[in-house]
């Protein structure tokens, strides 16, 4: 699989760095010259020093042949650009952009680019829950922080407690994904019953973590 970045900064860096050592066949983009020497010193990897918004440089870089393109400037707008130059002119299936604003998240998806890294969104979210003192931890965020797997301690007094999978009212982005009780794994079906002790491992998004701790809070279940 053939890939290509575009922006040499600390995220393009690191990214040509970790696939170069797994053997993927990628290409870096950077316009500026004392970042590509760097690089190039650094890495041993096809690095071009051009525009990435630039069709003849991306033509130059192998486009044609490439699965994903990653546009990871340090520029929302020219990352756009780019991930719609390489769907519009070069029908690539895969495109990746790296945003700094999260308010250009829905902009970004609306115009047709398949990922989206949003560091600040993923940041905030992280401190966010880290301070949150409920019931609910944080074990893993996928996506991009998009997906959220997060763990629901059941207490005598959760309004969950002592009720069936089945009979219980979820988000449409919630799916109950395995039960922890003493120190094993249980894999819920309808007929199963929440107990107390037991953690409940959940996986959704944003709005429906909101819409859990909404539940608990106002005991509805």
């Amino acid at each position: 699989m053939k890939s290509i970045i575009i922006g040499g900064g600390k995220i393009g860096y690191y990214l040509l760095k970790t696939l170069k050592e797994k053997n993927y066949s990628v290409v870096l983009i950077e316009r500026d010259k004392s970042n590509c020497r760097s690089i190039a010193e650094d890495i041993d990897a096809d690095i071009i020093c051009g525009d990435g918004t630039d069709i003849d440089v991306l033509e130059d870089a192998g486009i044609d042949g490439a699965e994903v393109v990653a546009a990871v400037t340090g520029t929302d707008e020219e990352n756009l650009v780019i991930c719609q130059i390489a769907k519009i002119n070069f029908n690539i299936s895969k495109t990746i952009a790296r945003i700094n604003n999260p308010k250009n998240i829905s902009m970004f998806k609306a115009l047709g680019v398949d990922k989206i890294v949003c560091s600040t969104a993923v940041i905030a979210n992280l401190i966010e829950y880290e301070f949150d003192k409920d019931d609910f931890k944080i074990i893993q965020t996928f996506e991009r922080g998009e997906m959220i797997l997060v763990e629901i301690k059941i207490d005598k007094d959760s309004i969950w407690c002592n009720n069936f999978i089945k009979d219980l009212v979820l988000h449409d982005e919630c799916a109950i994904t395995c039960i922890l009780r003493d120190n094993k794994a249980i894999y819920p079906r309808g007929n199963t019953r929440i107990l107390e002790l037991d953690n409940i491992l959940v996986l959704t998004n944003n709005s429906g973590l909101l819409e859990l701790k909404k539940q608990f809070k106002n005991g509805v279940i």
